[in-house]
């Protein structure tokens, strides 16, 4: 296996996205032969001599192929693309399409991105749209929510899709056997939303797949299901209030700790507990721990990370794409799609 790794993409490229790699190896996530840099060479190597240091690290077999050229957070996808034809991210896309590498990491431009993959590496036969999906913390342990800004304006079938993709990902990178499916709306009874939710609701209605109905905006935390299908604009604007709320929850509990206390100082006692209750409460609503969101649909693997990545977070999204390369999920998707397509309630006119 090996996995291009961009190392412009994001805000702290190269020095935290090589860190990410080093630290991905050192775990053994990967092993270094594994790993394909790509990205301006002389940036690279020198974030590299950085992150070894004077410390014993094996790079024999990690390779660099050098892109000099980056499409910035701000630029227009499509326009980025067409300009920067060595980019980081181009440089990724097509050593996945010549099957020099079997994945690829990024946490750069996201429209860049899924662009990029679509139009090189194209969508798995019979997938519409790709999508987004990105794992939140939960009451269960975690919440998949599709789609997170690839698509934002669906179609039934697209809906429909993204929860198969997400079904196929849950079960095999995450462990969870038969995942629970939720579709978002502003109800939870059948008749609430609009035509496409209700047609999408029909839609998992006549499938195997374990669908538990329409969810509301209070369930996506709660231990209601595994797997939350939305359209693209709500997904990101939930993932954007979730990481806001949650940071500012954080803070206003640390305040009033703080202001608990006459002089403001807390004895060492508690400021010793409070720390530790802090530490984990920030590692649950961590998004560096759920190791990137995979872009579902698209006839290769890739993986997108939030563009804030650390180290960590990289190197958890490279645990991700091995996971997701390892359980071949791809194949299941379309194994899975082709059976529905053939069944005879799908074929009684649910498509239609």
């Amino acid at each position: 296996m090996r996995i291009a790794l961009d190392a412009m993409g994001g805000d702290r490229a190269p020095v935290e996205i090589v860190n990410g790699a080093v630290r991905a190896v050192r775990l053994g996530h990967l092993q270094a032969a594994d790993l394909i840099l790509v990205g301006d060479e002389p940036r690279i190597e020198n974030a590299l001599d950085e992150a070894i240091g004077s410390e014993a690290f094996e790079r024999r077999g990690l390779s660099i192929h050098h892109a000099p050229e980056v499409v910035e957070m701000h630029e227009k996808p499509v326009d980025a693309l067409r300009r920067k034809k060595r980019s980081s991210i181009a440089g990724c896309v097509q050593l996945v399409k010549d099957g020099e590498a079997d994945a690829f990491v990024s946490a750069g431009n996201t429209g860049a991105v899924v662009a990029a993959s679509t139009l090189h590496l194209r969508l798995i036969e019979g997938i519409r749209r790709p999508g987004i999906a990105i794992t939140l913390p939960s009451r269960a342990g975690g919440v998949t929510l599709i789609d997170v800004g690839a698509n934002i304006k669906c179609t039934p079938v697209h809906l429909f899709q993204y929860g198969l993709m997400a079904h196929h990902y849950v079960e095999s990178c995450r462990g969870i056997a038969s995942p629970r499916i939720g579709l978002l709306n502003i109800g939870s009874e059948d008749e609430k939303g609009n035509d496409v939710v209700r047609k999408t609701r029909e839609m998992f209605a006549a499938t195997p797949l374990n669908f538990v109905g329409n969810v509301e905006g209070q369930d996506v935390f709660g231990d209601v299901c595994d797997i939350v299908v939305c359209e693209g604009f709500v997904g990101n604007v939930v993932l954007k209030v979730s990481e806001g709320i949650s940071e500012f929850l954080i803070r206003q509990v640390a305040d009033e700790v703080g202001s608990a206390f006459p002089d403001g100082k807390a004895p060492d006692l508690w400021q010793g507990t409070w720390n530790g209750i802090q530490g984990r409460l920030m590692a649950k609503i961590d998004y560096s721990e759920y190791g990137g969101a995979p872009l579902l649909g698209i006839d290769g693997t890739c993986v997108i990370g939030h563009g804030r990545s650390d180290a960590k977070a990289i190197a958890n999204a490279l645990r991700t794409t091995r996971d997701f390369v390892r359980n071949q999920v791809n194949s299941h998707i379309r194994t899975e799609l082709a059976e529905i397509l053939r069944s005879d309630e799908w074929q009684s006119g649910v498509q239609g």
